[in-house]
């Protein structure tokens, strides 16, 4: 059987606060953990006001206190924004805390806009090789090897695995290069999804890591009693959407009956593009959608993006997406 995971944005709903978003991820956390989900993420972003997860290794360590067993991790943290020394300290003591539960998924976007970026940073000069290098020194302080002339307290002998993120062809190169396992963001830039994963599998170099290719790739599934259900559900994704591609984003909004319909066509059409790995409907109707994208990817885990406006529902969706994954 695929595995499969959940990514979690920790959303902050119209009329919700950031301590509800935290509250429910905890909350979805331990029910994804009860459905046998293998790893729940949390994605890094800033300046959204409709994200909770911007302190990603805080957000990491309170929903992996309120788990046992399920891994816990960044889908990802934006490697660029940081220090590798600090990133180390931070999953090291989440590594201490929590052993052997910890992911780290790198990713080199900045995580929002040029703006917020700055303001993260400092300075927005980059060179192209910055990420690979950051990377070798990241695991240089996990491996405590003495080529930084640094140990990092925490974080020496940490027992994090890394995974190399990407929404294009560069990550794919990258986690191909250094032996790790891949994981594609196709819930919400599947153009590249199938050419990147080629470039993976046929680039890849064992490594004392990882002896053969591990690829994981996301899809969005919005499960419900009917495919009615879902389809008014998943409107509120679909405003996330227009709002963050037409410049206005905003806290997540309820449902709304006929929205798609309602949008002008090349709107609509951006959204077709956009959620085209997508799963959404009932029980039988996600689980075809499910086994024609792992027919399609070959994919060794699916992790899954599941925005939905109500806490309840969207442990519902959850649910239903457990047991299409357990029927396959």
């Amino acid at each position: 059987m695929t595995h499969y995971s959940i990514l979690d944005l920790v959303p902050v709903v119209e009329g919700g606060s950031v301590a509800q978003a935290l509250a429910n991820a905890a909350d979805l956390a331990a029910h994804a953990e009860a459905l046998g989900f293998t790893r729940y993420w949390v994605a890094e972003h800033h300046g959204m006001k409709g994200i909770a997860s911007a302190a990603t290794s805080v957000v990491i360590g309170h929903i992996a206190a309120a788990t046992k067993t399920i891994r816990i991790g960044a889908g990802g943290i934006m490697l660029p924004n940081h220090a590798p020394l600090v990133i180390a300290e931070q999953f090291g003591t989440l590594d201490a805390l929590y052993p052997g539960r910890i992911d780290l998924g790198l990713g080199r976007a900045p995580g929002s806009d040029q703006r917020v970026a700055n303001a993260i940073r400092r300075t927005l000069d980059s060179d192209p090789n910055a990420f690979v290098r950051d990377i070798v020194e990241l695991q240089s302080y996990f491996a405590d090897d003495g080529r930084t002339g640094i140990s990092a307290t925490p974080g020496a002998g940490a027992d994090v695995q890394l995974y190399i993120l990407g929404s294009s062809l560069y990550g794919a190169q990258v986690a191909a290069l250094l032996g790790l396992p891949y994981a594609f963001a196709s819930h919400f830039a599947p153009q590249l999804l199938d050419e990147a994963l080629h470039v993976y599998r046929s680039s890849f170099k064992p490594s004392e890591f990882l002896d053969k290719p591990h690829a994981t790739a996301a899809m969005n599934v919005i499960a419900a009693d009917s495919d009615a259900e879902a389809e008014f559900l998943a409107s509120s994704i679909q405003q996330s959407f227009v709002g963050l591609r037409t410049g206005n984003p905003r806290q997540m909004q309820p449902p709304v009956e006929g929205y798609k319909a309602s949008l002008p066509p090349h709107i609509a059409a951006m959204l077709d593009e956009v959620l085209s790995c997508s799963a959404i409907g009932a029980a039988e109707t996600i689980r075809d959608g499910i086994s024609n994208f792992i027919e399609r990817t070959h994919a060794d885990e699916i992790i899954v993006s599941c925005s939905v406006y109500s806490h309840e529902m969207r442990k519902r969706s959850l649910d239903l997406t457990a047991q299409a994954f357990k029927s396959l």
